[in-house]
């Protein structure tokens, strides 16, 4: 199995597919509401919830890193490392879709796993 992908046990449905890849979408304009929510919703769908735990820990993480290159932006790197988040963050999040939307399970690359 590959590093990037978590195990899934049940065959996936179409509205779990559709779910997950919403929260993903949902991710890039609303931050972390919309993972937490479908995480706190839909506890019984295994596949859907472990794309929210992914997708909340990369909310997370994006958080984290703006904060840093708010910081930052007294010496002017921040704006930078603004910009390069916000387009990792789209690339990122719709890759991730893309692949809940096929019903494959996906992992970010650089992700602190605070949610397990």
């Amino acid at each position: 199995m590959d590093e990037n992908q978590f195990p899934v046990t049940t065959p996936v449905k179409s509205d779990s597919n559709t779910i997950a890849a919403l929260t993903w979408v949902g991710s890039i304009f609303f931050g972390f509401i919309p993972a937490l929510i479908v995480f706190l919703l839909k506890k019984d769908d295994p596949f859907v919830q472990e794309h929210a735990k992914e997708a909340l820990n990369w909310s997370i993480t994006v958080m984290i890193g703006y904060a840093i290159s708010a910081v930052l932006t007294v010496i002017l790197v921040g704006f930078l490392g603004i910009f390069l988040l916000g387009l990792a963050n789209v690339v990122f999040c719709i890759i991730a879709a893309i692949s809940a939307s096929k019903g494959e399970a996906y992992r970010l690359p650089y992700v602190f796993r605070l949610i397990k």
